[in-house]
């Protein structure tokens, strides 16, 4: 915790835990042993040691979206986001600036306000022990031998009016001076001793220190340690029979008006009036809790521990009935925790218009540029696509997005190039006059880079979108970015385009008595994974002497990938029959071509493609390094070639 925010959003979490804990607690009361009712304080001990809001996610309510709003409002600070780096206060790294962080300075110096006291109290308690004299060892000997348990070193102390146990790793028993101790609470302190009960008492005061200022939680740090001293309770009553148990009650009962020892690091038989007059009760209704329950604990602890530490991830779907700009906001406390989720929150940011999405993904230098955007009652849903240097033409939203090309590119980036459906020809465009064998369309491409910052991935875009009619043909798009992989052969260039397809799968089957239809839905996925196809497309070039063309009257092709470091194989596919061609599922193709008198160049050749659906890991496609190919002319292998990546192209362009 470096600040007031996070301070507040871990004390804050751990409150709302805490309330539930209580809850469920006071439900149980009578159900549960002691053991099982201090036990389920560990799930408390889990909120507070774990930095809230870890990955986005919170745990009943979601303290980050609320705080993050006031933060805005309050500072106008949009640039910063509240994280919790560790669930104790650091120091800043300069002088407080603002009064947040004059507020934080006050509650870090609390904080050591009162681990300076309690170390202090201990310190204090120590020196009088050592001011006291040993005490008859037979006594302690005697009650540890009878119940077979360890025994540490005692001593009387003037003024004490109970024993109790000091010191976690040099544990010493301090017995009141002048008296015979009880055997019975001799047993008690023992059980403190042999289950180290001492080291929670410290574990709840540092607790105590952090959250100084939330009663709730001083609260429940007060009722841990009450039902530490009902579960030793418990463990004494387990081995007493009978009227030594109602023995054991009235010497508890003569203790409820005395002093206890609460400095940490010490356990006590006595603990104030109330708690001993409650653990009298609990006492009055011992009974050895059948095993079953022991059952039903755990798996009411599991229940509780689950939620809690967990938590659940933000959803993307923000209230729409909050004003634009809060949800802007809110909007940023839902991080995109996979590159795949922030190219799904960009893309749909455009296509649905809402610059909400938009706050997902975006860089935090951004953010306050996005809440004033959508201020006021003139809210532009057209500003996203004009801010991002959109075309003259309106967005095929139903057709959804592409990533084209995506690959690493260096510091745990990616790149890629989103592709939108156009619904008509962008300005002054002309639409190609192609045969209506191919399939034509208009898209929109923008180079974009994801990238991480602050445990949450955002979307850069690297230029404005530009317009592009695509030609697809043999599963591929000519017109559209690929790798480009070339050979020389005699008289021909070989030129083999790799190309990716990459999104998240958004697509919803709506189903009725009249059909089924597909629908795209524009909430972005911030955990998406990606689902890819790629397809290759092999052309031949001629660069020989057109009087020459005639001498060729058959062409053919075998490709394989080979990646880093691979070797070329023996052999390759042949390309079959004359007028076939196909494709493997390791990428390789081959094809067969008789070429007509008069044939055009470039010849295509050959094109293969595949794909896969994400699941819980991404499925990418990535280029190989580079094809080894065997190029035929005329039914006979001409050349065994190797095709290389052009150096410096760029699959975005």
């Amino acid at each position: 915790m470096r600040d007031i925010w996070s301070f507040l959003l871990q004390t804050l979490t751990a409150s709302g835990a805490a309330v539930l804990l209580l809850v469920v607690k006071a439900m149980f009361r009578d159900k549960l042993s002691p053991r099982w009712q201090f036990a389920v304080w560990s799930v408390l001990g889990l909120v507070l040691a774990f930095p809230a809001g870890l990955g986005g996610r919170h745990a009943l309510v979601n303290w980050a979206l609320l705080l993050e709003a006031a933060k805005s409002l309050l500072t106008g600070d949009y640039g910063t986001l509240i994280r919790v780096n560790a669930p104790v206060p650091l120091l800043p790294p300069s002088l407080p600036g603002d009064a947040a962080q004059w507020l934080f300075l006050f509650y870090t110096a609390g904080v050591w306000f009162f681990l300076i006291r309690y170390l202090l109290a201990y310190l204090r308690l120590r020196r009088a022990l050592r001011r006291g004299r040993p005490a008859d060892p037979a006594p302690l000997e005697a009650a540890a031998e009878r119940y077979g348990l360890p025994a540490c070193p005692a001593v009387e102390v003037e003024g004490l009016s109970t024993a109790f146990v000091c010191g976690v790793f040099r544990p010493v028993l301090a017995l009141p001076a002048g008296g015979e101790p009880e055997e019975k609470v001799l047993l008690h302190e023992l059980l403190h001793l042999k289950y180290r009960d001492a080291a929670w008492g410290l574990v709840i005061c540092l607790f105590r220190c952090i959250h100084w200022c939330n009663p709730l939680l001083w609260y429940c740090a007060g009722q841990a340690g009450n039902d530490l001293e009902s579960l030793c309770d418990q463990r004494v009553l387990e081995r007493l029979e009978g009227e030594e148990r109602r023995e054991y009650g009235r010497i508890l009962l003569s203790m409820a008006d005395e002093r206890y020892a609460c400095a940490p690091g010490t356990s006590s038989v006595a603990n104030g009036g109330k708690n001993i007059r409650r653990r009298i009760e609990a006492i009055a209704r011992f009974k050895r809790y059948p095993s079953g329950m022991a059952l039903v604990s755990v798996c009411v602890a599991l229940v509780l521990a689950g939620p809690l530490t967990v938590g659940v991830k933000a959803e993307a779907g923000i209230p729409g009935y909050l004003s634009d700009p809060l949800r802007t906001v809110c909007a940023r406390t839902i991080p995109c925790t996979t590159p795949a989720g922030a190219f799904d929150a960009y893309a749909k940011s455009l296509l649905a218009g809402e610059i909400p999405y938009r706050a997902m993904c975006a860089p935090l230098s951004e953010q306050k540029a996005l809440v004033e955007a959508c201020e006021g009652n003139d809210y532009d849903p057209e500003w996203l696509w004009r801010q991002a240097g959109g075309v003259d033409s309106w967005l095929d939203r139903q057709q959804g997005y592409e990533i084209y090309n995506l690959s690493p590119a260096g510091d745990g980036a990616y790149e890629g190039t989103l592709a939108l459906a156009l619904q008509y020809t962008p300005g002054a465009a002309i639409w190609d006059g192609w045969d209506g064998t191919v399939h034509t369309c208009w898209y929109a491409l923008q180079p974009l880079r994801a990238e991480k910052e602050e445990g949450r991935w955002v979307i850069r875009p690297l230029e404005d979108f530009r317009a592009v009619q695509g030609d697809e043909r043999m599963g591929g798009n000519l017109n559209l970015p690929a790798w480009e992989y070339t050979a020389q052969a005699g008289d021909f260039i070989l030129k083999l385009r790799y190309q990716t397809l990459s999104h998240v799968d958004s697509y919803q089957v709506n189903s009725s008595w009249i059909g089924s239809s597909r629908e795209f839905l524009t909430t972005p996925m911030t955990d998406g994974r990606f689902s890819s196809k790629y397809h290759t497309m092999t052309q031949a070039f001629y660069t020989g002497s057109p009087a020459d063309k005639g001498k060729y009257f058959a062409i053919g092709i075998s490709t394989y990938p080979l990646e880093a470091g691979e070797e070329r194989p023996a052999s390759l596919r042949g390309p079959g029959m004359p007028n076939t061609s196909g494709g493997g599922s390791t990428g390789e193709d081959w094809a067969a071509w008789e070429l007509e008198p008069g044939w055009e160049s470039p010849i295509l050749l050959s094109g293969h493609g595949g794909g896969g659906s994400g699941g819980d890991e991404d499925w990418i496609y990535f280029p190989p390094e580079a094809y080894a190919a065997d190029f035929y002319l005329n039914n006979h292998r001409f050349a065994e070639l190797t095709l290389t990546r052009e150096e410096g192209g760029n699959p975005h362009d």
